[in-house]
């Protein structure tokens, strides 16, 4: 599998992505999904980002974002840590204007 497919509307990440990043055990990270415990968050791109999405995870202080392409190639990847809120404290956020993506999905 590659680290992202698109299915339709949804995008399927691979789970030992996801374990790399938070540093977890593959089984941990797919219970953890399934609990809730690794949050997501889906974005299209508009304007000169339409085409481009992008997939934010967060857990414990970490965040993982992916921005992929309408086939869910991986563009860029980058993680740092987010405060209490989920708010960010590692590099700023894309300056332009995103909105929720119609359905978001995940592998567990």
């Amino acid at each position: 599998m590659a680290e992202v497919e698109r299915h339709g509307d949804q995008f399927i990440v691979d789970a030992q992505l996801l374990s790399a990043a938070f540093n977890l055990p593959l089984e941990e990270t797919r219970i953890r999904m399934q609990s809730g415990q690794i949050g997501s968050l889906c974005e299209a791109g508009e304007d000169e980002d339409a085409g481009r999405w992008r997939l934010t995870f967060r857990h414990q202080g970490r965040a993982l974002r992916l921005v992929v392409d309408a086939h869910g190639k991986v563009l860029s990847k980058s993680s740092f840590p987010v405060g209490p809120t989920g708010a960010a404290t590692g590099p700023p956020p894309i300056a332009r204007s995103h909105k929720p993506a119609p359905t978001g999905g995940k592998k567990t």
